[in-house]
């Protein structure tokens, strides 16, 4: 059986947390700024950081499994 979970769950975050696409944080006139399609250093950062601690709870501490087949 393939546990599909892991795989979901990191291509809905990378969606959701891609800089510039739905918010980027910090934007570059303010905090937080919505759909804007431009990106930084700092926003990639910061976006990469989220990233990371959102897929460690999803996937270690509440532990998201789909399985199929």
């Amino acid at each position: 059986m393939s546990d599909w979970g892991p795989v979901l769950v990191a291509v809905i975050l990378f969606i959701i947390l891609s800089p510039g696409l739905l918010c980027q944080v910090p934007g570059r006139n303010r905090f937080i700024e919505f759909g804007t399609f431009q990106t930084s250093g700092v926003s990639i950062l910061v976006h990469a950081l989220l990233f990371f601690a959102f897929i460690c709870i999803f996937l270690l501490a509440i532990g998201v499994h789909i399985y199929m087949g």
